[in-house]
C-alpha cells in the first residue's frame, strides 16, 4: 500500500501532546508521506517548529507551515485550510484537530476534494451532521474515523472482550469522571470553549460514555447534563464543570462528572476514572479503572513537566528510547492514530469505489475503530446533552427508530 501525504488542520494542544509525534513516527516507518500543518496563524505554528522534544525524539524530521512560519502571527487565515487541502493530490489523508464545531466544515472541506480523514472527538455537534458525513464518504468510497483514543487502552479492549462473553454479567450502575487541568482556562480554550459552543461532558465525558457503548454494546436513551459556569480571564463564560447522567436501553445509570479544574501543580496531571457495577446470577460484578494513576510515580529534580512530583501514565503517550534514532511514541495514543492510519490506507488501496466501499463496511463492521457508521450514538449523546445543559439539566431523550431523533422530556 502506497503511503498517505498528511494535512493536520489545528496546531493546538492535541497536535502538540500526541497528533504530531504520531505522524512524524508514522512518516518515519514508511505509512506517511509529506506532513503539512495548517492552523489560523503562525504563532501555534512556531511552538511545534521550535519544540526541542521533537527535535530530540525525531531528527531531522519537520513539517510545511500553513501560514508560513515568519508570518505576522497576529495575522489570522481562516479560510486558508480550504486551499492547502485543495492543492492535494486526491486518496491522502486530512488529521482534524479543530474546536469541536468547526470539525464539520473542515471533514466536508476533505471529503469533497477526495481525502480520507482522521478527527479528534466528537465526530460532529448532531446526528444529522454524521449522517450526511456518513453519506458522502461512502458515495466516495473515503475512509472516515473518530480518534476516541480510549478504545485502543489494553484494559477497555480487555473489558470489551470479557464482557461480551458473560463474564461481567449485565451493567447496572456506574460513574466516571475526567477533570482537566486548572491551566486549560488560561489556554485557547478560552476563545472558544464558551457557553454556546462546548462543555466539559460533552468535550471529556463523551470519552466514558463511548466506552461504556464500546464495552457493553448498550445504546444511551437519556441524557441530563447539569453546567456550573465561570468565566475566563479573557472575559468569556463558558461551562467549567459539568454533571451528566446517561440512562442506557437496559435501564442502567451512568454519572459522569467532568471540569477544568485539576490543580494545575497536582500530581494527575488530571483526575479520571470509571467504574462500572454489573450483575450476574445471583451475584455482582465490577469493571474499575483508574485511569489518573497507573502504579507509576515520579519526583523530579525540576518543573519541566509543571511540578515536582507527577504521577506518570505510560500507557497513554511516552517517547521512550527504541532502536532506531531519537525516540518512538508509545501507548494507546500512539496505537489509535496508527490504527487509523492504516485503515485509511486498506481503503486507499481499493482500486475502484465498490472494492472501498466493501472495506469500509468491513471497518464500521468490526466495531473497534470509531466511524460514522458505528458510533452515531456519540451524536445523538452530544446533541442531548446540549440540549439539557441549555435547559439547566432538563432530561434529553433519544428515541431510536428509522432516524433517531433527540428532545427534551
Amino acid at each position: 500500500m502506497n503511503k498517505l501525504d498528511c494535512v493536520i488542520v489545528g496546531g493546538g494542544m492535541i497536535t502538540h501532546d500526541q497528533i504530531l509525534p504520531s505522524i512524524y513516527h508514522l512518516q518515519r516507518i514508511g505509512l506517511i508521506g509529506s506532513i503539512k500543518v495548517c492552523a489560523l496563524n503562525s504563532a501555534p505554528l512556531r511552538e511545534l517548529a521550535e519544540e526541542k522534544q521533537f527535535a530530540e525524539a525525531f531528527p531531522g524530521r519537520s513539517f510545511e507551515a500553513f501560514p508560513a512560519l515568519d508570518e505576522d502571527p497576529e495575522k489570522m487565515h481562516p479560510d486558508l485550510y480550504k486551499e492547502i487541502i485543495a492543492s492535494m493530490p486526491p486518496g491522502n489523508m486530512v488529521v482534524v484537530a479543530v474546536p469541536d464545531h468547526f470539525h464539520d466544515p473542515v471533514i466536508r472541506v476533505a471529503l469533497e476534494h477526495d481525502q480520507h480523514v482522521l478527527t479528534v472527538k466528537p465526530l460532529v455537534s448532531t446526528y444529522a451532521q454524521s449522517i450526511e458525513i456518513e453519506k458522502l464518504s461512502h458515495n466516495r468510497g473515503l475512509y472516515v474515523g473518530v480518534e476516541y483514543h480510549k478504545r485502543f487502552d489494553r484494559r477497555s479492549l480487555d473489558a470489551r472482550r470479557l464482557y461480551r462473553a458473560g463474564r461481567f454479567g449485565e451493567f447496572r450502575c456506574g460513574e466516571a469522571k475526567m477533570i482537566e487541568p486548572y491551566c486549560y482556562r488560561h489556554s485557547n480554550f478560552q476563545n472558544w470553549f464558551t457557553k454556546e459552543n462546548s462543555d466539559p461532558f460533552t468535550y471529556v465525558g463523551c470519552h466514558y460514555v463511548d466506552l461504556v457503548y464500546f464495552i457493553t454494546g448498550l445504546r444511551p436513551v437519556e441524557v441530563s447534563v447539569r453546567g456550573v459556569e465561570g468565566t475566563f480571564p479573557n472575559g468569556n463564560v463558558g461551562y467549567m464543570w459539568s454533571s451528566g447522567r446517561v440512562v442506557w436501553e437496559n435501564d442502567a445509570v451512568m454519572s459522569i462528572t467532568d471540569g477544568l479544574g485539576y490543580p494545575d501543580e497536582g500530581a494527575g496531571t488530571n483526575d479520571q476514572c470509571m467504574v462500572m457495577y454489573c450483575e450476574g446470577d445471583d451475584c455482582g460484578a465490577i469493571i474499575k479503572h483508574n485511569d489518573q494513576f497507573r502504579g507509576v510515580s515520579h519526583g523530579y529534580v525540576d518543573h519541566d513537566s509543571g511540578a515536582a512530583f507527577r504521577y506518570v501514565s505510560p500507557d497513554y503517550f511516552r517517547m521512550v528510547p527504541w532502536e532506531g534514532d531519537g525516540f518512538k511514541p508509545v501507548g494507546y495514543g500512539y496505537d489509535s492514530i496508527e490504527a487509523n492510519v492504516r485503515a485509511a490506507m486498506r481503503v486507499a488501496a481499493g482500486k475502484d469505489l465498490p472494492v472501498r466501499q466493501k472495506v469500509i463496511k468491513e471497518i464500521d463492521d468490526h466495531g473497534i475503530l470509531a466511524t460514522p457508521a458505528n458510533s452515531s450514538i456519540n451524536e445523538l449523546v452530544t446533541e442531548a446533552a446540549r440540549l439539557s445543559i441549555a435547559a439547566d439539566g432538563q432530561p434529553a431523550v433519544i428515541e431510536y427508530g428509522p432516524t433517531p431523533t433527540v428532545r427534551l422530556r
